[in-house]
């Protein structure tokens, strides 16, 4: 009996999700991937710290256009404040100032090794 089930189920498409139905092995309804979770931050834009390798000025120049959620998200995905003060910033200034500074920071790193 239960290979003709099996074989109607293969046959016949809606016998089969009535079977599912019967069985309790209907789907369940796919979530929305957004991709981060409910509390975090968008992804940053930009990688500071390869712009800072080229230079102090083209980070900046970089950073200028982009918008104050813009500028946390870097912060918070480069783990810049850990303080968390930068996020309660207002100005775009300063928040830029930040991100240079470490920027330029973990750009020179090991650079004392180096001959």
């Amino acid at each position: 009996m239960l290979k003709v089930v099996i074989e109607e189920a293969n046959r016949n498409p809606e016998f089969a999700k009535q079977l599912e139905a019967a069985l309790g092995l209907e789907p369940k309804p796919e979530k929305e991937d957004t991709g981060r979770g409910a509390h975090r931050r968008a992804a940053a834009v930009l990688d500071p710290i390869s712009l800072a390798r080229e230079g102090e000025d083209v980070l900046r120049s970089k950073l200028e256009p982009l918008t104050l959620e813009q500028l946390k998200d870097i912060v918070a995905e480069y783990g810049m404040d850990p303080g968390k003060l930068v996020m309660k910033w207002k100005t775009a200034d300063r928040v830029i100032d930040r991100i240079v500074e470490y920027s330029v920071a973990r750009a020179k790193k090991g650079k004392a090794f180096l001959r």
